[in-house]
């Protein structure tokens, strides 16, 4: 098969002349053989995100619906990829392929009502109490917050770790619901576009969730850079750490409705 090279170095990069009324071209042509020679290079990515998403899922989600979205999404990641935007193609790749994901799990809405309810019901506890204290509240006093125990809590929280593998990119509607129908792929800029709201908007989110990140206790902030930037399963991370499976998805679960519970809470302050 001949070289393929980075998107940053196709025939349709720099060098091209702008495209008329300002809008950039795409850096292969669709349907051209770059473009399918760069799909088929970047399929394992596709099945490594299914993968890891696909481990959370209950058995009868189908997941060659899951990795046709995912296809799409890497389809939809050649044909739009910037290299002057200042990431590699794989890191946007893996996003645009999670979020296509992510986005056919939301339309198939594979997550009961009840489950979705008992994770609002963690977050807005986790909100109530960050708010009081001026902290991220420890997993002890959510369940206390919740009139549970501490073996009751896990169990909760290992009951609603479905919806905690969406959350993050769930749009809350205006009531504080998720909308099954949109997600912050669709609220937060697409990052092919140019529009410099768009760009700030996005920017201002990651901004948000990193400040949150570096405030959460040690344990969670490992678990969640080794499943999300390292790329490990949760039971490769279990057993980095000497624990079950189950205790990690617990880490997980909480450290993912702290990081919500703190965004909704500065969306709410601006809002007000």
């Amino acid at each position: 098969m001949t070289a393929i090279p980075e998107p940053a170095t196709l025939t349709y990069g720099r060098n091209r002349k702008p495209a008329p009324n300002g809008r950039r071209r795409n850096y292969v042509n669709p349907g051209s053989t770059a473009e399918s020679e760069l799909v088929e290079r970047y399929l394992p990515l596709v099945k490594t995100v299914v993968g890891r998403v696909a481990i959370n899922l209950p058995s009868h989600v189908n997941l060659d619906d899951l990795n046709s979205a995912g296809l799409v999404g890497l389809l939809n990641a050649v044909r739009n990829f910037d290299p002057e935007g200042g990431s590699s193609f794989e890191s946007y790749a893996r996003v645009r392929i999670r979020g296509a994901v992510l986005d056919e799990l939301r339309r198939l809405d594979w997550v009961p009502r009840s489950v979705h309810d008992k994770a609002r019901r963690v977050q807005s506890a986790i909100q109530e109490l960050e708010q009081k204290n001026g902290q991220v509240p420890t997993p002890a006093q959510v369940a206390r917050a919740l009139e549970l125990t501490p073996r009751e809590y896990e169990e909760l929280l290992e009951e609603i770790r479905p919806a905690t593998f969406v959350c993050l990119d769930a749009a809350p509607g205006p009531d504080g619901e998720s909308d099954s129908d949109s997600s912050r792929y669709d609220t937060v800029a697409d990052e092919s576009q140019e529009n410099p709201v768009d760009v700030t908007a996005r920017r201002e989110l990651s901004r948000m969730i990193a400040e949150r990140i570096n405030h959460l206790p040690e344990m969670q902030r490992k678990v969640l850079a080794l499943y999300y930037f390292e790329d490990l399963r949760l039971r490769e991370i279990a057993e980095v750490f000497g624990v079950t499976e189950s205790r990690i998805c617990q880490i997980h679960s909480q450290a993912v409705l702290t990081i919500r519970a703190y965004v909704e809470n500065l969306e709410c302050d601006d809002a007000a």
